[in-house]
């Protein structure tokens, strides 16, 4: 992905202090529901998550638990089904352009993660402060806070998309983006709030965080359709993707999802560079090592069988897929009761940022 020029609120005629997260009083995808809160408003709406396939219209229909990713309806012309999800945000990042694409890849990640690659219809939603100026927002829907999504729908054959409860014994976790995107807007707006940066500012330079955050925004604008099409090429067995209930938390939701008596075993957490440490720093109140911050358009955790999952990591990184992707082995698939868990001292795995050869520019006003 090529490196965009930092946004200047000036170019567009905005007042140079404009920041987009500012009308956000509610962050990214950590504003949501507990999840434990959420799975007890939903449980009714599935009771007996484990009995057969029903059948519908002569089709089979596939069970997918609540929580997961999308939902699978086979239609009436037959053999196909319409694969469909809705999602939406708010800002993370300044750059209402780089919003607006990492909105869109966090919607079409839900579709990904079921190894689907080719959307045919793509609808998307902005809704914008009313604490807008008129030159700020234009004419569009008036709204408390900014938020972002829209809804990605496709129609497919039954090769064209994986059901994510296959997982068995013996697989292994794949991890195709790094953790610590909230860590990293967070303490990049910090930059701008003396108090706050000068709590972490001996574990974390400046040019660190603007690395990160760069790192990290360019991470959430990027597709998981690179993965999504080779989940078909390694014969995955399950996937989700990692956004607002962290890597744990959506774990344990693809583990009770799984026809199987099995668990997951995390044992490596793949984090931008220095983020861990900042999270440390801050007393991990944003639950970094423990699997609970919150991730925005992150990256697919693939079961693969464990012959191919070298092969899947090693491919991913080919040139003919473009710049930027990489993937990580972090834990393993063991006969268990549907739960995932997190070591108690995983290997935290420091991610250099791609762009750490190529100049970013700091934020206007940020503090040394």
């Amino acid at each position: 992905m090529s490196v965009r020029e930092s946004f200047n609120p000036e170019s567009y005629e905005l007042d140079k202090n404009f920041r987009l997260t500012r009308f956000a009083e509610l962050k990214g995808t950590g504003c949501k529901v507990p999840q434990d809160v959420l799975q007890k408003l939903l449980e009714t709406l599935q009771e007996n998550h484990y009995q057969e396939d029903e059948q519908f219209l002569g089709a089979v229909m596939p069970r997918l638990g609540i929580g997961m990713d999308t939902c699978v309806i086979p239609l009436r012309h037959g053999g196909l089904s319409l694969v469909q999800t809705t999602d939406y945000i708010y800002p993370i990042v300044d750059d209402p352009y780089m919003m607006g694409r990492i909105a869109c890849a966090n919607v079409l990640s839900d579709l990904y993660a079921m190894g689907v690659t080719e959307c045919d219809n793509m609808l998307m939603l902005l809704g914008v402060s009313n604490k807008m100026s008129e030159k700020e927002r234009d004419k569009t829907v008036l709204n408390p806070w900014v938020v972002m999504g829209g809804v990605a729908t496709t129609v497919c054959q039954p090769n064209e998309f994986i059901m994510p409860d296959n997982a068995v014994p013996g697989d292994v976790l794949v991890l195709t983006k790094p953790l610590g995107t909230q860590v990293a807007v967070a303490v990049h707006q910090w930059l701008d709030i003396p108090e706050k940066w000068n709590k972490i500012k001996l574990v974390v330079t400046q040019e660190d965080v603007e690395l990160a955050y760069h790192e990290a925004m360019m991470n959430m604008a990027r597709l998981n359709r690179t993965a999504a099409g080779l989940m078909h090429t390694f014969n995955a067995h399950a996937a989700t993707d990692i956004t607002g209930f962290g890597i744990l938390g959506h774990a344990q939701t693809l583990a009770r999802q799984q026809r199987s008596e099995v668990s997951f075993v995390i044992h490596n957490l793949p984090v931008l560079a220095k983020m861990a440490a900042v999270s440390k720093a801050c007393g991990n109140m944003f639950g970094l090592m423990h699997g609970t911050c919150p991730e925005t358009s992150g990256g697919l955790l693939i079961c693969l069988p464990r012959e191919q999952a070298a092969r899947f990591c090693a491919e991913i990184k080919s040139p003919k897929y473009g710049e930027g992707h990489q993937a990580w082995i972090i834990g393993i698939v063991e006969k268990g009761n549907r739960t995932a868990r997190i070591i108690d001292k995983p290997r935290i795995i420091e991610v250099a940022p791609q762009a750490a050869t190529q100049n970013v520019n700091p934020t206007p006003g940020a503090t040394s």
